[in-house]
């Protein structure tokens, strides 16, 4: 609980936004989850040539070992683009924004919670 604690403490807003993208798309797939492989078998292999491209493109020349995290969402988000698309299509969504103003409000709401709890955290200041 402290490394969570600490973890939350100190993480910087461009990561919390990478949070919240992850929120918003557990949300969208909770509402339109469809079980045929096909769509997650697609979006591994977008994931595996997309994010080579990218972990290639951020490659240190000095062959210096990468973050882990950083290999983790440079495959992760082609994963969540490929699969979201997927699940999207052909039901109204506006970039990515649902028809359904209740499937919206449940994406917003979850990702203004996590971000009261990092301000809440970060203001407390709590010795971790």
């Amino acid at each position: 609980m402290n490394r969570l604690l600490q973890y939350l403490g100190s993480i910087p807003p461009g990561k919390v936004t990478l949070w919240c993208y992850l929120i918003w798309y557990l949300t969208v797939v909770a509402y339109h989850f469809d079980p045929d492989p096909r769509i997650w078998l697609n979006a591994i292999g977008i994931a595996a040539v997309v994010g080579t491209g990218l972990l290639l493109s951020v490659a240190r020349p000095s062959g210096g070992r990468r973050d882990p995290w950083q290999t983790g969402r440079l495959l992760l988000i082609p994963f969540c683009v490929s699969s979201l698309s997927a699940l999207i299509k052909g039901k109204g969504f506006v970039l990515v924004f649902s028809p359904v103003p209740m499937e919206v409000a449940s994406a917003v709401l979850t990702c203004a919670v996590f971000v009261a709890i990092v301000v809440g955290i970060k203001s407390a200041r709590l010795p971790v």
